[in-house]
Order: structure tokens, then sequence, then C-alpha cells
């Protein structure tokens, strides 16, 4: 009976049938021992096959393809970020689409650590070891916008032909755990000078059609810390002036240096002026600074958005990558107080320090800007001055007045029904309030009106809510919703 390690395993009675009851076999020499554990090892490193499909030979399969064996082809290598394996599937999808093109698609089965192999390395594990062999693609199920996803080739060779020339691209992405960080293109083809003319052409595509243009995103870290993890697609923001409550004069100064700057680009640019630009929103929290941003990106639908905020600003190299590559684009780094103190991964300068770097490393014509925002501009202000330039513009958003309340409350309480009796005493009892007490004042005066199944929000509701919000018991309530104490100065 044959094992498929190629070892046979014989029974005592077919032993004597062969061999001879009773009789000692003949003493081997070495040279026979040696020639037996050569068999040994050659039957432990490259087992018989249990499928005899040739379908299935990896190496068979190329060779039938190419026409030579792959050894005799130059292999050249092309690396992307985790982040756009879409890109490069797409742009793949797109190359073989032109005219006199095509490909088949085939997957590869084998070693669990393929993602560590060079190309190289597999096909020579697949020819003496039998170690890979063809088998299904493998697919990753990505997003490429809020509402739409995209079976991405994350393990497959395109068996490709362009008119005579025929070639293999294997293409790999990001892999799992602590596997491979990157997305990895490797083009087997007859000659260097092809499998650079395709690279360049892959190159060429991934940027025309990149699924990131004009997408609102955020960067996620993974989940093991290695590389960057995939982007969070958002909804673009739709708000209008009507739906912005600020002092009279200063959304248009915001709308002028971010806006303002897109729209006359050409302008500026025959005048000799650069583009770049940053703007520092600055305030207490809960004033709309963010609510602000969110206008300004409902107003520029062509610009690609990075937002950055918490421990993701580490990431600010990657992101301004991005925002270069596919201007125009704002970068939105969210609390940057959070980072005023904190220190790079060299630990020699703030990563702040790193933000204006990068800022400052934009070319004049960049069409890139930054929005930034933060509760305590007093730890910004030292790094900006050591930093002078980066940073064009600093707003502050200040608490609402008296006519800024009762435009919030006409904004957020549409279904109170409040007459102006009561709307005059809400604005009296709120000095010194954020935009966000006032949301949350409508809320729990909904909620005080449905706890007592009543459809309608009546005034003692308001009243009940805003004696909630304001007694003592809420102290850090008011605070948590950007209350400002009386004695307490920013």
């Amino acid at each position: 009976m044959g094992e498929p390690g190629g070892v046979e395993i014989v029974s005592a009675a077919e032993y004597e049938r062969r061999y001879g009851a009773g009789r000692e076999p003949s003493p081997l020499s070495m040279e026979q021992i040696g020639v037996l554990f050569h068999e040994f090892l050659a039957a432990v490193a490259r087992p018989k096959r249990t499928d005899d499909d040739p379908a299935r030979n990896l190496t068979k399969r190329l060779c039938d393809h190419l026409g030579t064996a792959p050894a005799d082809r130059p292999v050249v290598k092309a690396a992307y970020p985790p982040y756009d394996l879409p890109n490069v599937h797409l742009a793949l999808e797109n190359w073989f689409a032109a005219d006199g093109r095509s490909y088949e698609l085939v997957g590869m089965r084998g070693a669990q650590n393929r993602g560590d192999l060079t190309l190289g390395e597999i096909l020579e594990a697949a020819d003496r070891h039998d170690r890979f062999t063809v088998g299904a693609v493998d697919y990753a199920q990505l997003p490429v916008s809020p509402d739409a996803e995209l079976a991405c080739v994350s393990c497959g060779f395109y068996l490709g032909a362009d008119g005579d020339d025929r070639f293999a691209v294997l293409l790999r992405g990001p892999a799992d755990e602590y596997g491979r960080d990157k997305v990895e293109i490797e083009v087997l083809a007859r000659d260097k000078e092809f499998a650079d003319r395709l690279l360049a052409e892959l190159d060429a595509l991934v940027l025309e059609h990149n699924i990131f243009r004009g997408q609102v995103l955020s960067f996620e870290g993974s989940e093991f810390g290695q590389g960057l993890g995939p982007f969070r697609f958002h909804r673009r923001p739709a708000l209008t002036r009507d739906d912005i409550v600020l002092p009279e004069g200063l959304l248009e100064r915001v709308e002028r240096q971010v806006v303002g700057v897109a729209r006359r680009r050409a302008q500026l640019r025959a005048a000799g002026q650069h583009l770049r630009r940053g703007l520092l929103l600055y305030g207490p929290p809960g004033t709309g600074k963010t609510h602000t941003i969110r206008y300004l990106l409902s107003h520029l639908p062509q610009f690609t958005v990075v937002v950055l905020s918490g421990t993701s600003i580490d990431a600010i190299g990657p992101a301004c990558a991005l925002a270069r590559m596919l201007q125009p684009a704002l970068v939105v780094l969210e609390d940057c107080d959070l980072i005023a103190e904190a220190r790079d991964h060299g630990g020699e300068q703030p990563l702040l320090f790193q933000v204006l770097n990068e800022m400052d490393g934009l070319s004049d014509d960049a069409d890139v800007a930054f929005l930034l925002t933060t509760n305590r501009a007093d730890l910004l202000e030292p790094a900006l001055i050591q930093r002078p330039g980066r940073v064009d513009l600093a707003v502050e958003i200040p608490l609402p007045d008296a006519p800024g309340r009762a435009r919030l409350l006409d904004l957020y309480g549409t279904g109170l029904d409040l007459d102006e009796e009561l709307t005059a005493e809400v604005v009296s009892r709120t000095e010194g309030t954020t935009a966000s007490f006032t949301k949350e004042l409508v809320r729990r005066s909904v909620l005080i009106a449905a706890e007592r199944e009543s459809p309608l929000t009546e005034p003692a509701d308001v009243r009940a809510a805003l004696d909630e919000l304001l007694s003592d018991r809420d102290q850090l309530t008011r605070r948590l919703l950007g209350v400002r104490p009386p004695s307490e100065e920013f």
C-alpha cells in the first residue's frame, strides 16, 4: 500500500513473499544506505501529490501561459500603502480593459505564511516542494464610499495577455494580524521594460480612479498597531448659513480664508500667491467649532477631506501625502491641544511641531487647507509662534450672546412652539451657556413631555428642563456641555 509520503508499508506476508521466509537480508553497503537516505529525504521534502489534476500544478499553469519556465523571466515589484487595495484592484481592472488586453484570474493554495514570500520564492516552493497549487482567488470586501463596498482581489494571479505578450501579475493585499502591512504587486514579464511600463501605467490609473478623491475620510489605527487601518468614510454634511449661529461677520472671515481661496485659485496663482492655508478655530467646548467646519465641508463638495483627531493625529504624514495627491483637499485636525505637549516617536519634539512641519512642507501652489480646532489656544500658541506663517488666520468662536442664544432656540427648538415671553426668559437665564447646552435643553424638554405621555411640549416642560440643567446638582453636567462658570475667564 503506497502512502502519500512515498514510503511503502507492506504486511509480513507480503514481505515473506518478496524476500523469502526466514531468509536474512543481505547487508547494505554505505553507498546503498546513502541512496536510500537521499530518497527518504526527497520523499519527506516533496511528498507525492494526492491530486493528479495537472490544472492544479501552479508551475505548469504558469509555464503553459508564459510559454517558458517562470524562472526564466524577470520579476519587478511595486508596493502601496495598506489602504490602497481598492485603488490598485481598480487600476488593474481598468488597465486590462484596454483593447487587445485580457487576463485569466487564478488563486493560490499553500502555506499559511505565503504573505512573507516573494513571487520568486513562491515559484521555487511550488516547483521543488509542491507547497503551492492553483486554488480559489482570495477576496476582501472593502468600503469604497459611505454606502458601497467592493470585492477586491487580496491574493490572486492575473495571467495576462497584451497582444502577443504573455505575463503574470501577482496582487496581494495587506495580510491579517502581524503579516504584511502593504499592498504588493509583482510582475513576471518577458523583460524588465515591459514590467516597468505596466507598473507606471498602473500608478497613473491609481491616481485617476482613486476612490478617496472627493470623499470625507478619517484615519483609523489598525488593531495591532502596524501601519494604518482602513479609512472610515463619512457622508458630507449639508449645512446652510441658516444652520450656523455665529457673531456677525465671523463666518464671512472664515469662508474667505477657506472657500474664497478655493474659488479664486486661478487668479491667486496668476498673481503668484500661494494657495496653502491654515485656519485655527478656538474657544470653549460646545460653541460650534466642529459645526463651523462641517459647514465649510458642505460648500466644498469637490475637496477630499482627511479628518484626524486624538491619537490618529500622529498619522499626519500619510494624511498630508494623501491630501497632496488628491488636491484640492482639506486636512482637519480636531482638538490639537491634545498633542501640544505629546512627543513624536523619536521623542525629540511635540507632535504639534510635526503637524506644522508638514504644513510648511507643502508647495506654494498646493491647494490644501488645514483646519485646526482647539479648546486651549494657550497650549498651542507657543508652538505656533515658533513656526510662524503656518496658520494664517486664528478665529475665536465665542459663547453665544443674547441674540445668538435666541437664534439657537429658534434653530433647535422648532417643535417647542416657544412664544416671545418664554424665549426671552430662557435667553435671560442661559447667559454664559453654549450651543451644546441649548441642544440639550430642547432634547430634555421633549423628554420630560414624553414622560407624562404628551406629544406636545409645554412651557412648564421647558422650565423644568432648564431648572434641572442650571441646578447646583448638575454643575458637572453644565461643564460637560461647555458652560463657563461665572468666575472662569478664557
